[in-house]
């Protein structure tokens, strides 16, 4: 389902969600008050603008009401975070989040406005320490503070055999929820499911436990 977004703040992170967001088909007016970061990301938005976003008129005559979502991502001046994020609520936002770097940070957000806060620098960095110290890890994605979807390379000893043979929801209290082989993923996974070489698994479990089960 197509959303419309406000975005506010074009740095690296608010660049690359624009563009994200764009990949996924949603409709997203950019505004940034560096002129050079509006024009780049012109080709990736439905509109965009040049503005200050703790201009009351200003944000105003962007129709707030008229977003799904709004997203603030400025990232070197947290006093105009703090001001947009509590305009936004003001003005009748249906869904604010805001971009923090710390947790002092999340807190004035969170009490100003914001229904969610990111911490793109923190995820990253646990996405980069998890993925760079385990050689049989290809990605992941977090569910929460303790579990997590990770894709894996396929275990060399798991080659040949079923899903039931290997029981390792009960041996690793892990599920396997996806098996890909390329661009194709299958998730129609049973206790008769064959795993061949070649393919990487999605799989669902606590952090240790994963990191532990595929040290390979």
């Amino acid at each position: 389902m197509t959303k419309n977004v406000l975005l506010i703040g074009l740095g690296r992170f608010g660049k690359h969600m624009a563009m994200d967001l764009n990949r996924l088909g949603h409709e997203v007016m950019a505004v940034d008050l560096n002129e050079d970061r509006v024009n780049e990301i012109l080709p990736y938005v439905t509109n965009a603008q040049i503005g200050d976003s703790t201009n009351e008129e200003f944000l105003e005559s962007l129709g707030i009401g008229n977003y799904d979502l709004c997203v603030v991502a400025i990232g070197n001046n947290f006093q105009n975070s703090l001001e947009t994020t509590s305009l936004l609520k003001d003005m009748g936002a249906r869904l604010v989040v805001s971009r923090a770097e710390r947790d002092v940070q999340a807190k004035f957000l969170l009490r100003n406005g914001a229904d969610k806060v990111v911490y793109p620098e923190r995820q990253m960095a646990k996405w980069a320490a998890i993925r760079f110290t385990a050689d049989h890890i290809l990605d992941f994605i977090e569910v929460d503070d303790t579990h997590a979807i990770f894709e894996v390379e396929m275990p060399r000893q798991w080659v040949g055999k079923t899903v039931g043979q290997l029981n390792i929801r009960q041996k690793y209290n892990i599920n396997i929820v996806a098996i890909k082989r390329g661009e194709n993923i299958n998730m129609s996974i049973s206790s008769e499911t064959t795993l061949k070489e070649g393919e990487t698994l999605l799989v669902i479990g606590e952090y240790k436990t994963l990191q532990r089960c595929f040290q390979m």
